[in-house]
């Protein structure tokens, strides 16, 4: 077995590996190692498993992130709620974290943060605050429609009596996603993410990335959600709405636009995204049927130290946080990408 670093006379091995592995997601395919590089200025080490025979039998993407305030560390995959060590045995994986370690201590990295679905390194630290909320979807919308509660059904009509409508597109809706976008991500005091970086993912990936955006009739955006297909699954990892139109139900329109969307597509399953239970976001996921199923985030740790709490819920970021929250908009997008792009 030998371990080595991807180059790209292995691209299309890379991702036939990926696409042929049940525990694979889509931020193991090498696009998004691009998409990072050009969107970010990251650095990365693509790490890859051959058996005897030389074919694949585990990769490993990572990415490093370093700055004055958060530090340096490796994740795989950052932005994103999955990524890891994706591999055929457990020697494999032993191997590939056995690398990744050698290439972290090198680097200067303190720690490595591995997002998995599963438990597959029992015997790493591992934090399980966090679950991700599916939802199977049958055949034909109607039937998942007729499964939603009373209030939720009159939320979503609620947009429609409004005049409200849905649109989607690629590269063309990126604007109207983006405008809600950025201000929300400011009114929760959270650094947003340049444009660009959704510009390079439409752009690498045209067939299976997305967005739908809601109108009001006067054809203002007032809620967007981006999202990404990968087999038989679609997931919305970034969605917005503005506060000022959110009485007028525009974000539950958008929801039951995009999963009546997956149904007609014939997609088998819609991925909410992580949320920590009980809160908030947990809720409005639940309300549609998602169910939830564990997280796990592995840690190599350099020196045995605690897991470190790089989130919004740590007390020493909720100044900052609401400092954010009162800076003009522009500021904000102007800003916010040199912030964020070291915020795993």
């Amino acid at each position: 077995m030998k371990i080595h670093l991807y180059d790209p006379g292995y691209r299309d091995a890379w991702d036939d590996f990926v696409m042929k592995n049940d525990s694979a997601s889509c931020y193991h395919l090498i696009g998004w190692k691009e998409i990072i590089e050009k969107s970010f200025g990251h650095r990365t080490w693509y790490l890859l498993s051959r058996d005897n025979a030389g074919s694949i039998n585990g990769i490993l993407p990572l990415v490093h992130l370093k700055s004055i305030l958060f530090g340096s560390f490796g994740i795989s995959m950052p932005f994103f709620n999955y990524g890891g060590i994706c591999a055929k045995d457990d020697e494999a994986r032993g191997n590939l974290i056995r690398e990744a370690a050698i290439v972290a201590g090198a680097a200067g990295m303190k720690h490595i943060e591995l997002r998995h679905c599963d438990n597959i390194l029992p015997q790493m630290p591992v934090k399980t605050s966090k679950v991700t909320m599916h939802l199977q979807l049958p055949a034909r919308y109607e039937e998942l429609k007729a499964s939603f509660g009373t209030k939720l059904r009159s939320q979503i009509k609620r947009a429609a009596k409004e005049g409200m409508y849905a649109r989607f597109g690629g590269l063309d809706e990126l604007n109207s996603f983006y405008d809600v976008f950025s201000r929300n991500m400011r009114d929760l005091g959270t650094p947003v993410y340049a444009r660009k970086f959704f510009q390079n993912i439409l752009t690498t990936f045209p067939d299976t990335a997305r967005i739908c955006t809601v109108y009001t009739k006067e054809g203002i955006p007032a809620a967007s959600g981006f999202l990404i297909s990968f087999k038989d699954a679609i997931e919305i990892p970034w969605a917005s709405s503005l506060r000022s139109l959110n009485r007028f139900g525009p974000n539950m329109f958008l929801y039951s636009t995009v999963l009546e969307f997956a149904c007609r597509e014939g997609y088998r399953k819609f991925d909410f995204g992580r949320s920590t239970p009980g809160e908030g976001t947990y809720k409005f996921k639940e309300q549609w049927g998602a169910k939830p199923y564990q997280l796990y985030w592995h840690y190599w740790m350099e020196n045995g130290e605690p897991i470190p709490e790089i989130n919004p819920h740590n007390p020493k970021y909720s100044l900052a946080i609401k400092i954010w929250q009162h800076l003009p908009l522009q500021l904000t997008k102007l800003a916010g990408p040199c912030v964020v792009k070291n915020l795993p």
